[in-house]
């Protein structure tokens, strides 16, 4: 099996390519486990709940005009259409919304 160090992942955040910024990216997903064992089991049965899906992105800061604070900061609050390759151009590509719930503009 190919094994990948990310080197050249790419991170759309909207209709911006963020990459350039990004130092780590890690895509989560997690199920509830909900019991459905009923009186006539004789063991523990579980099925698949409710999916819950989040990014966790690191970057380095930018400043600038229309840079990285300009384009992340405005959106906190909001859903914000995402595409993350682990690979620049190529396949796979996970797209989804994501909320931003949470920024941290500076830190050191």
């Amino acid at each position: 099996m190919a094994r990948i160090v990310l080197t050249n992942a790419q991170v759309v955040f909207g209709t911006t390519d963020i990459s350039q910024y990004v130092t780590s990216v890690t895509l989560t997903s997690t199920f509830d486990v909900v019991e459905t064992t009923s009186f006539t089991n004789t063991a523990r049965t579980r099925v698949a709940g409710l999916a819950d899906n989040s990014i966790a992105l690191e970057f380095n800061q930018d400043y600038a005009s229309g840079a990285l604070e300009a384009t992340i900061y405005p959106t906190l609050g909001t859903a914000v259409s995402m595409t993350v390759r682990p690979v620049s151009g190529s396949s796979p590509a996970y797209a989804f919304s994501a909320l931003v719930s949470e920024w941290t503009p500076l830190g050191g």
